[in-house]
């Protein structure tokens, strides 16, 4: 009988350490899976979920998430959309545990340059949201007229007027780095 016992006691012991084993080979390569996600993995299983965007210039976006490419996202918030180069974000909230990896498609390849040609092209009223600048003048409001490699010219208008060659206040040129967030204007919106 004692035999039985310490074998039972020895068959246990071997199983506990199979057990625990196993277990910390689940965990190690959990840790290698989570390792190698990126953000727009994350933000990619988060789109069509309320998220929050910290931007640098201490601008707050919150909206549902309805794009991410490869150099910027795009958040619905009403009527409105914002469109933030990813450069520009100091910190997400919302965005949940799911992960989609990054089988881009052709429209999410698009580049924050491609992005603003389409605007521009739509004649699109922007509200431009820079880095930088004190918090009541971080906004112009424009339309976008040309786009280069690494920059955007902007009509700036005067809130409440159209774009014509007589209401443009200025012409400003804005560096892709100096850029925090467009976001879509409507009528008198800013």
């Amino acid at each position: 009988m004692r035999w039985d016992a310490l074998f039972d006691d020895m068959e246990a012991q071997l199983a506990s350490e199979r057990l625990l084993g196993l277990e910390s080979e689940i965990s190690e390569r959990a840790r290698v899976e989570l390792a190698g996600i990126d953000v727009s993995d994350r933000l990619r299983g988060a789109i069509g979920q309320k998220i929050d965007v910290k931007l640098r210039s201490g601008t707050q976006v919150s909206g549902t998430l309805s794009h991410v490419g490869s150099e910027s996202l795009v958040l619905d918030e009403g009527r409105h959309q914002w469109l933030v180069p990813v450069t520009a974000v100091l910190m997400y909230q919302g965005l949940g545990r799911q992960a989609r990896a990054g089988q881009l498609n052709a429209s999410q390849r698009l580049g924050l340059a491609s992005a603003l040609r389409m605007l521009a092209r739509d004649r699109a009223e922007l509200a431009v949201h820079l880095l930088g600048l004190a918090r009541e003048e971080q906004a112009m409001r424009g339309v976008i007229d040309r786009v280069g490699k690494d920059h955007f010219d902007l009509a700036v208008m005067l809130q409440g007027e159209v774009r014509r060659s007589g209401n443009i206040v200025s012409v400003a040129t804005v560096p892709f780095q100096s850029l925090a967030a467009l976001r879509s204007l409507r009528g008198q919106d800013l």
